[in-house]
C-alpha cells in the first residue's frame, strides 16, 4: 500500500470518527446537523466575542440604547453651553447713549482685549449716517477748581452727521456738559486733558501735566496708569499728547520734538519717547527720536528746524502711522505763543 493511500484511509477514518465525549464548556451550543455555518459561536466568559457575528437574537448581547441617548445628549449640550459661552464673551453690547461698556463687557476678562469699537453702533438715517462722538478739554491752568485741591474737565457729548453722498458732515450736541473732577495734580496743575480715545473696549484720556491716563466711566474719571517722562525714569510726569491704538496696545506720544529753553536751547530729549501701554496695564518705554526725525526730513525739516506734535494715529487697514503737526518752523526754536509748552 503507497504512503499517499495510507493517508487517505486516515484522513476517512477522521471523518468517521463519532463525536467527542468531552463535556462543552459553558455558554457552549451545538450546531444542528442543518443549521448553516456562517453564524460564529465564539464565546468567552459566556458573552460572545464577536458581537458582528453573533446571533441577533441573542439576548446576552443587547445595546443598552437609553443609557447611550443620555450620555450622547449630555455630551450635546455641553457643547452647545460652550458654544454659547464662547459667542457671548465676543459678542459686545451697544448703547447709543452709553460712553462706558455694557454690563456684560465688565464680565470679560482682563485676559482677553476688548476689540470693540466704536462704542455705540452707527444709526443709518434718511440723511445718512450718524455717529456717536465726543471731545475732551484741555483748560491749561484754568483748570484748577474752586473745590480745595480739585482740578477738572469739560466732555462734549453729540452725534456726527455723514450724508449719504458723504460730502456734507454735521454735528449735534447733547445739551447736558459732563464735568471730570480729579484731586491728583503736579506742581500744582492737573486735569489738562489732550485726547480722547477708545481702546480695549473703554474710554481713556491722558493728563500732560502728571501723565496719567484716565479711564472714563460716565461722568468718573479713574486713574489708570502714571506715565514717567523720557525714558521711565525720569522723576516727573510724562507730557503726553496724542493717543493711537496699534496692535491690541495703546501708544502714548508727547511733542516729539527735544526739549528746549524758551531761546531754543537743547535739553534732552525726553518728548520725543514713546509709551507703549499694554491692555493689562503694562508700560514700555519706545525711544522714537529716528521716527521723529524721519517725519522731520519728510516735510523737509532739518535742524535747527523743529515740528511739533499733538495728533497721530495708525491705520490698521493701510498699516501706516498718520501725524498732523500743530507747528512747522525751518527756523530755530523761540517760544513766542502763549500757549506754548513750558516746563
Amino acid at each position: 500500500m503507497t504512503h499517499g493511500e495510507r493517508s487517505g484511509k486516515r484522513r476517512r477514518r477522521g471523518l468517521s470518527r463519532p463525536p467527542s465525549s468531552m463535556p462543552a464548556p459553558a455558554g457552549f451550543t451545538r450546531l444542528e446537523q442543518n443549521e448553516p455555518m456562517n453564524t460564529l459561536r465564539i464565546s468567552v466568559g459566556g458573552l460572545p466575542m464577536l458581537a458582528s457575528m453573533a446571533s441577533t437574537t441573542d439576548p446576552r448581547f443587547r445595546l443598552k440604547w437609553r443609557p447611550i441617548v443620555a450620555v450622547a445628549f449630555s455630551l450635546a449640550v455641553l457643547l452647545l453651553l460652550f458654544i454659547h459661552l464662547s459667542m457671548g464673551l465676543r459678542s459686545r453690547s451697544y448703547d447709543s447713549h452709553s460712553w462706558g461698556p455694557s454690563h456684560s463687557d465688565t464680565q470679560w476678562s482682563d485676559s482677553h482685549y476688548n476689540d470693540t469699537y466704536p462704542l455705540s453702533r452707527p444709526e443709518q438715517t434718511p440723511q445718512g449716517t450718524r455717529y456717536r462722538i465726543g471731545v475732551i478739554a484741555d483748560l491749561d491752568t484754568s483748570s484748577r477748581s474752586d473745590k480745595k485741591l480739585t482740578w477738572f474737565s469739560y466732555m462734549r457729548r453729540g452725534h456726527l452727521l455723514v450724508s449719504q453722498s458723504g460730502d456734507k458732515v454735521s454735528v449735534e450736541w447733547d445739551a447736558d456738559r459732563v464735568v471730570l473732577e480729579s484731586h491728583l495734580s503736579e506742581k500744582g496743575r492737573g486735569m489738562e486733558l489732550s485726547e480722547l480715545v477708545v481702546f480695549n473696549g473703554k474710554l481713556y484720556s491722558v493728563d500732560d501735566r502728571t501723565g496719567i491716563v484716565y479711564q472714563i466711566d460716565g461722568d468718573k474719571i479713574v486713574p489708570w496708569v502714571i506715565l514717567p517722562d523720557g525714558d521711565g525714569s525720569v522723576a516727573k510726569g510724562f507730557k503726553a499728547e496724542w493717543l493711537a491704538v496699534k496692535d491690541k496696545h495703546l501708544y502714548v506720544g508727547g511733542l516729539g520734538k527735544e526739549w528746549t529753553t524758551t531761546q531754543g536751547e537743547f535739553v534732552n530729549n525726553n518728548p520725543e519717547w514713546v509709551k507703549v501701554v499694554g491692555f493689562r496695564g503694562d508700560v514700555q518705554h519706545e525711544n522714537w527720536v529716528p521716527k521723529y526725525k524721519s517725519l522731520k526730513s519728510a516735510a523737509g525739516i532739518e535742524p535747527p528746524g523743529y515740528l511739533i506734535h499733538e495728533s497721530a494715529a495708525w491705520s490698521d487697514i493701510l498699516q501706516r502711522w498718520f501725524f498732523l503737526p500743530r507747528r512747522a518752523s525751518k527756523e530755530r526754536y523761540e517760544e513766542t505763543a502763549r500757549h506754548e509748552p513750558r516746563p
